[in-house]
């Protein structure tokens, strides 16, 4: 039994109540029990931080309120946890924790201070509290590393964009990639941040993506970028590139008047919600012999990109729409970039994917079950692709 989870001393106890017998004087707001763990968590916290060791840098602990059993002592240790002070002194674990989980919902380290001295009284410097979450970085990089799978089923690719001041404010790109497991589990597989978005860096990506165990990747869910087919097609050849459906609409809206948008994105929908890819072929024909004459060019984009909008075609009809949407990452990346709405401009692209990588952590843990009809996905999987030959 470790000595935290000691029984106390029943003669301690005792001494203790015999000072205040009364359950108002054990309860109250200035009662035995307040002052007592009052003091045993400011005794707790007599610590100080690595900021060049000055005092007013320091967490107050004069400043400390109780709250038993409450937020400040629960949580799973992050790699937080085992960061130590200038004199060896460990962190409180579950204040580590809670700074944690504030950073990675997007508080920044003055916000996360105030809440800090708010709810708790700790007066703890912005400057400690980005301290605590720079322990994260070494947590990112073994995260980046990490080995993989050998299949994925399903891999969505996508980007946002965020702007990093490296020098100068400048826009930059962050590559997201997500997986679904053989399990049928959804997977953060990694972040990348690029200058820009280009298929020579998804090349990049998918590559590294191999090196760390990778063999199979079935279906590669993506969005229209040119050369994004050839370049997951040189590093995973048996991959079937699935363009999304979604995107492609969106694309065609681009060349319709605002008048006309909600019925011709009517008329789309029976392409792509049609039973068989030879209903959709008819659904198509019929949608070029209304449209055509005013928007020729939605009906040519769509047969020049028939064999990538199609494949969904050949599963179940209870999974097509997680393969022809991209709506699993879509929902991942707005969830970031929400995190990063009152950021403005990051310091360097070391600050930007240590905020994505707690944030996705977040989110991750949400995922606890597998997709729907998933069995039935897996057969058709392996009848497909079977081993490869």
């Amino acid at each position: 039994m470790s000595k935290s989870a000691q029984t106390i001393p029943n003669d301690l106890i005792e001494a203790l109540l015999a000072q205040r017998p009364r359950p108002e004087e054990l309860l109250g707001n200035d009662g035995l029990i307040q002052q007592l763990a009052q003091q045993l968590i400011a005794r707790s916290l007599d610590l100080k931080t690595s900021e060049n060791a000055k005092p007013s840098q320091s967490l107050s602990a004069s400043k400390v309120t109780a709250d038993v059993g409450g937020p400040l002592l629960e949580g799973d240790a992050p790699a937080a946890r085992k960061r130590t002070s200038s004199k060896g002194r460990t962190i409180p674990p579950g204040l580590d924790t809670k700074i944690i989980d504030m950073y990675a919902k997007g508080l920044t380290p003055r916000e996360i201070h105030e809440q800090i001295l708010d709810f708790y009284g700790i007066d703890l410097s912005p400057a400690t509290i980005g301290n605590v979450t720079d322990a994260a970085i070494d947590e990112v990089k073994a995260w980046q590393s990490r080995p993989l799978d050998a299949v994925y089923p399903i891999v969505y690719m996508d980007c946002i964009h965020v702007r990093v001041r490296d020098g100068a404010s400048r826009p930059k790109a962050v590559y997201v990639v997500i997986g679904i497991s053989i399990t049928g589990q959804k997977e953060a597989i990694g972040l990348w941040v690029s200058p820009n978005e280009g298929a020579k860096f998804w090349l990049q990506v998918l590559t590294e993506i191999k090196n760390r165990g990778v063999q199979d990747i079935y279906i590669a869910c993506v969005d229209g970028l040119k050369g994004f087919p050839d370049a997951i097609a040189t590093v995973f050849p048996r991959a079937t590139v699935q363009l999304c459906v979604v995107h492609m609409v969106r694309n065609s809206l681009d060349f319709v008047s605002w008048k006309a948008r909600k019925q011709v994105a009517l008329d789309l929908r029976p392409i792509y919600t049609a039973t068989t890819v030879e209903a959709a072929a008819a659904a198509l024909s019929d949608f070029e012999s209304k449209w055509a004459a005013e928007y020729p060019t939605i009906g040519q984009a769509w047969r020049r990109n028939w064999a990538q909008l199609t494949p969904f075609f050949d599963f179940p009809k209870e999974i097509r729409k997680i393969i022809y949407t991209t709506n699993t990452i879509e929902s991942i990346n707005m969830s970031l970039r929400r995190v990063m709405r009152y950021r403005g401009t990051f310091q360097n692209d070391e600050s930007l994917l240590k905020l994505l990588y707690l944030a996705l952590r977040n989110i991750s843990r949400r995922w606890t079950l597998p997709v729907h009809d998933w069995k039935a996905a897996l057969n058709r999987f392996a009848i497909q692709f079977g081993p490869e030959e």
